[in-house]
């Protein structure tokens, strides 16, 4: 069946989503993106608006119906759509767990109806506890307490694939789930607990920059220009259905270093201040020590991986500017 679109975008207004959307246009696809603005922002996609081949509608994923009208019309889905953010998750865990898991089946309900491919984002945040480092597809999970609500987004997310793996081994629906790595760049918000961007705000703007926990804690930063490339290079490659896979850089850099650079980099004078995890966030709250994919079965499958440095990456943000409202 061919729709009226090559692709139905969800959550398309957001960071990631519509940067796809510009990269999926400029490539001469035709996009359909279903947003509800909860943290997806208009402004991101207005330059698309126009366009006879971009359509935008503002909806909920947890909209079954209006999910099923939406793929309808389109080829192939990139499912984005989520709850966004640590501090969301802390302080809307329903919403969190409803968005994540109900959006999810919904857009899997509605593809099977027409066997529309289906690419679902996962996360990172997946591995949890894990001290298995590199983070492998097929190694173990360990998550914190149920008490503990800082753990529903990698649950609710982990519920995402389980489902995505069951409708391919039960209707040979064709999925392919990414987990990504702290997506960074252009047009991102610090203001919903980002790090990269927040740091980046505070040192443009002569604001402290506040490293949460201790700063020994490390991640890998991917550039979402980067990141793009491996999902439209996925989504053609047939030997991604039904597979897991890791999208991130290797590049490990703890989180001290990088207010460093960030300060450094935007020749900031602003101080770089040590925040305790209690005074940052609700009581018990837990992080991850060290998060590295990875990546040799992205490689394999597609013979790329995001390489862009973290230089270059805090460079390329702030060329672009902070986005309004963005602290």
């Amino acid at each position: 069946m061919s729709g009226q679109f090559d692709y139905l975008v969800t959550g398309g207004a957001g960071f990631i989503g519509s940067h796809l959307c510009e990269r999926l246009i400029a490539e001469g696809k035709s996009v359909f993106v279903l947003d509800d603005l909860s943290t997806g922002q208009i402004e991101n996609i207005e330059g698309l608006l126009s366009l006879k081949s971009f359509h935008f509608i503002e909806g909920s994923v947890l909209s079954l119906e209006t999910v099923e009208e939406c793929i309808n019309m389109c080829d192939e889905v990139i499912h984005l759509a989520a709850a966004v953010g640590v501090e969301n998750v802390i302080n809307k865990p329903v919403e969190t767990i409803e968005t994540n898991v109900g959006g999810t089946e919904n857009i899997l309900r509605a593809a099977r109806l027409n066997n529309t491919k289906v690419l679902i984002a996962s996360t990172s945040e997946v591995y949890g506890k894990s001290w298995k480092v590199p983070f492998k597809e097929d190694g173990d999970i360990v998550l914190g307490p149920t008490s503990r609500n800082r753990w529903s987004y990698a649950c609710s997310k982990a519920m995402d694939e389980f489902l995505a793996l069951a409708y391919n081994h039960s209707y040979g629906l064709p999925v392919v789930i990414c987990r990504f790595f702290n997506t960074v760049g252009p047009r991102q918000s610090g203001r919903y607990g980002m790090v990269l961007p927040r740091f980046i705000n505070q040192a443009l703007t002569g604001q402290p920059i506040t490293v949460f926990g201790n700063g020994t804690q490390t991640r890998c930063f991917s550039l979402v220009s980067e990141v793009i490339n491996c999902i439209l290079s996925l989504m053609n490659t047939p030997d991604a259905i039904g597979k897991v896979i890791n999208i991130g850089s290797t590049e490990e850099i703890t989180i001290l270093e990088l207010a460093r650079r960030v300060r450094e980099i935007s020749g900031s004078c602003s101080e770089i201040v040590i925040v305790p995890y209690d005074e940052a966030y609700p009581a018990g709250f837990e992080d991850m020590q060290r998060r590295v994919p990875d990546v040799s079965r992205l490689v394999e499958l597609i013979d790329i991986c995001p390489e862009a440095d973290i230089d270059t990456i805090i460079r390329k943000i702030i060329e672009y500017g902070i986005p309004e409202g963005a602290q």
